[in-house]
C-alpha cells in the first residue's frame, strides 16, 4: 500500500546535519565529528541555499536505535523542524538495516528527506536509488558483524598474551601504554598494574580473613573502623538513622572469589579455567594463600548449609475458624495462619509452629499435620463406587451438553440443512444464466465459510463432553487412592499433592483439624461420591459426621456452569507424576 504524506504540518526548509561516532571511536570523537561535517559541507552544504537548522551528535554505536540526538532528530521531523537530513554515508545513520530503513521512510511520511554526502545524487525513496541504500546498510551491518569479530579476537589475543579485559577489580589500575609516534585517533593499549592507594586495602581483607577469625561481616567492620570505604565511595558498614548497622559485604566476597588477585585470568565464557593462564600484573595474594581463603569460605557456607530449616508442609493451607463464643476471634470468619520457628539458634533448630499473626495464638506443626492422614483417609472415595460416580458424572455432562441443549444442535443442523438448499437454488439459476459466474464463486465460498463454522460447533459439543470425561477419569484415580497416596509418599510429594487437591485446611481453637477444603474437581467428586452412597443406601461405612467439608455448593448442579476448564484447575502433570509412584 502506498504510502500518505502529512500535508497538515509542512516541514521547514532546512537542513539538519547528523554527525555520529561509534563506540570504537570514542576516545576521540571531536575528530571524528570535524571530519564528517568536512565532507558533508563540501559535498553538499555548499550546493545547496538551504540554511543548516539544526545538528544532532551521537558517541554510540549504530546497531541500536536507542540514540540520544538521533531519536531528537526523528522527533523533531515529526514536528516539520526541517525538510532535509544529510550524514556523511549510510553506516553513520545506522547499522541496523531494517531501523534505518524504517526511520527514512518514516521521515518521508512527513516530507523529510535523506541525503548522504558520499553519494549525494541517491534518493532512498526512488526505487532503483533505493537498492544501492539498502545495499549500502546491509555492507553497514556486515561490516558490523566483522568488526566485532574483530574485537573479539583482539580480545582473545590479549587475554592469551597475559592482557585483562573488562573493568579492572578494586585494587587495581587500567594504565596506558607507552606507545611513542602512534596516531592519536586510534585506541591506545592498556595494561594493569596494583594501585598504591586501594592495594593496600585488600591485602589487608585477606590477611583478616587468612586468620580465620572474622566473619566478613566483622571483618568490614574492621575496614570501616580505618576509614576504608568500596572504590565508589560505599562505605563497609551503613548506620542506619536508628543505630542499626548493616555491613556491606557481598561485594567483598566477590572479591574474594576473583582470581585476578592471585595473578591468574579465569573467564568461564572463555573456557579458562582457574590457573591454566598467567595474567601480566602483579598478584596482590599468592595463589596458596588466595585457595585457603577459598577454602574458609566454602567451610562456613557448608556449616550456614547445615541449619535446619523447616519445611512447613500446610504453608498457605491452615485457617483458624473462628467463634461466637471466643472473644478474640468473633463470628464465623476463617483467619489465615503464618509459619514460625523460634530459637532458631538451637542446635536442633527451633520449634516450628503455626501462629495467627498479632494474636497470642500458636499450634506445633507436628500436632496439626499429623491430624491430616486420618481426614484425607475420610476423604477417599471406596473404590466400588468409581463405576458409579463415574455413570452419574457422565448422565450429569450429557444433561448440560445434550439433552438439556436441543435447541441448539438442532438449530446448526437446520442451518446446515439452509444452506444446502440456497446452495441447489442458487446452482439451478446459475445454470440457466441468471447468476453469473463471479456470484457464483463468491456465494460459494461464503456458504463454505458457514458450513465450516457450524460444523465446528457441532464436533465442539462432542468434544467438550469426552473432554470432561477424560478429565474425570484422572481425578477419579487420584481421589480414590487419596489417602494411601499421601502416606507413603515422601514429604516434598506429600506437599506436592496437598497443593494439587487441597484448597484450605481448616482448625478450631482447640487446634483440631474440623475441616479439609478441596480444589475442583475433587470437591465435586466428593459431592457425587455422597449421593451415590445416598442413592445405594451404603452410609453405615461412612458417616455423615466424619465427612469432610469442602463442597462448592453449586458443583454438581452447575459442573459446567463453572467454567470450560472446571476440570482443569488442579496441574494433572504434578498429580499424575505422584500417582505413578503409588503405582
Amino acid at each position: 500500500m502506498a504510502r500518505r504524506k502529512n500535508k497538515a504540518a509542512p516541514a521547514q526548509r532546512g537542513w539538519a546535519i547528523y554527525l555520529r561516532t561509534s563506540d570504537e571511536e570514542a576516545q576521540n570523537p571531536e575528530a571524528s565529528q570535524a571530519r564528517q561535517r568536512f565532507i558533508i559541507e563540501r559535498a553538499v552544504l555548499e550546493r545547496s541555499d538551504m540554511p543548516v537548522i539544526e545538528e544532532y551528535k551521537d558517541v554510540l554505536t549504530g546497531r541500536t536505535p536507542l540514540r540520544t540526538d538521533y531519536q531528537r532528530m526523528l522527533e523533531d521531523a515529526r514536528l516539520g523542524k526541517f525538510s532535509h537530513v544529510v550524514v556523511e554515508r549510510a553506516d553513520r545513520f545506522g547499522r541496523n538495516d531494517t531501523e534505518a530503513l524504517r526511520a527514512i521512510d518514516e521521515m518521508d511520511e512527513f516530507g523529510v528527506a535523506v541525503r548522504f554526502a558520499n553519494h549525494p545524487d541517491l534518493d532512498p525513496m526512488d526505487p532503483d536509488d533505493r537498492v544501492i541504500v539498502a545495499l549500502s546498510f546491509t555492507l553497514a551491518r556486515r561490516e558490523s558483524i566483522l568488526s566485532g569479530l574483530r574485537i573479539k579476537g583482539a580480545g582473545e589475543a590479549k587475554r592469551k598474551n597475559g592482557g585483562y579485559l573488562g573493568l579492572h577489580p578494586d585494587g587495581y589500575r587500567s594504565v596506558e601504554d607507552e606507545q611513542p609516534g602512534r596516531k592519536t585517533y586510534m585506541k591506545k593499549g592498556h595494561h594493569l598494574e596494583q594501585d598504591p592507594e586501594r592495594a593496600p586495602l585488600w591485602r589487608l581483607a585477606w590477611d583478616l580473613l587468612l586468620e580465620d577469625r572474622l566473619t566478613l561481616a566483622e571483618i568490614a567492620e574492621e575496614l570501616h573502623a580505618r576509614g576504608y570505604r568500596y572504590r565508589s565511595g560505599r562505605p563497609f558498614v551503613e548506620v542506619k538513622a536508628n543505630g542499626k548497622r548493616k555491613a556491606n559485604y557481598n561485594t567483598m566476597a566477590d572479591n574474594f572469589h576473583n582470581w585476578t588477585y592471585a595473578g591468574w585470568i579465569v573467564s568461564e565464557e572463555a573456557g579458562i579455567p582457574p590457573k591454566t593462564l598467567r595474567g601480566n600484573w602483579e598478584p596482590i595474594v599468592t595463589t596458596e594463600e588466595f585457595e585457603r581463603g577459598l577454602e574458609i569460605l566454602a567451610k562456613r557456607a557448608r556449616i550456614k548449609s547445615t541449619k535446619r530449616k523447616h519445611d512447613y508442609l500446610l504453608r498457605g493451607l491452615l485457617y483458624l475458624s473462628g467463634s461466637q463464643k471466643d472473644p478474640l476471634l468473633p463470628g464465623d470468619k476463617l483467619y489465615r495462619l503464618q509459619c514460625s520457628t523460634s530459637n532458631t539458634k538451637r542446635s536442633g533448630g527451633g520449634t516450628a509452629h503455626y501462629r495467627l499473626e498479632r494474636y497470642p495464638i500458636h499450634f506445633l506443626c507436628g500436632e496439626v499435620e499429623e491430624q491430616l492422614a486420618c481426614h484425607l483417609q475420610r476423604v477417599q472415595v471406596d473404590d466400588q463406587l468409581v463405576p458409579r460416580i463415574r455413570e452419574y458424572y457422565i448422565e450429569e455432562v450429557a444433561d448440560k451438553l445434550g439433552r438439556l441443549r436441543p435447541d441448539e444442535r438442532t438449530e446448526i443442523e437446520r442451518s446446515l440443512k439452509q444452506i444446502d438448499e440456497e446452495e441447489a437454488r442458487v446452482l439451478r439459476l446459475y445454470a440457466s444464466s441468471m447468476v453469473t459466474e463471479e456470484n457464483w464463486r463468491d456465494l460459494w465460498a461464503e456458504w463454505q465459510d458457514k458450513r465450516q463454522r457450524l460444523r465446528g460447533s457441532l464436533a465442539l459439543l462432542d468434544q467438550r463432553c469426552e473432554t470432561y470425561i477424560n478429565d474425570l477419569d484422572d481425578a477419579l484415580n487420584i481421589i480414590a487412592k487419596l489417602g494411601i497416596l499421601y502416606e507413603t509418599l515422601p514429604r516434598p510429594d506429600q506437599k506436592e499433592l496437598l497443593r494439587n487437591v487441597v484448597e484450605r485446611v481448616v482448625l478450631n481453637p482447640e487446634g483440631n483439624v474440623i475441616r479439609v477444603d478441596l480444589l475442583p474437581p475433587f470437591a465435586y467428586l466428593q459431592e457425587v461420591s455422597e449421593k451415590v452412597r445416598g442413592r445405594s443406601g451404603n452410609t453405615s461405612e461412612y458417616p455423615a459426621e466424619n465427612q469432610t467439608s469442602g463442597v462448592d455448593a453449586g458443583c454438581s448442579s452447575g459442573v459446567l456452569d463453572c467454567g470450560q476448564y472446571r476440570t482443569r484447575t488442579y496441574n494433572p502433570s504434578h498429580v499424575k507424576g505422584v500417582l505413578c509412584q503409588l503405582s
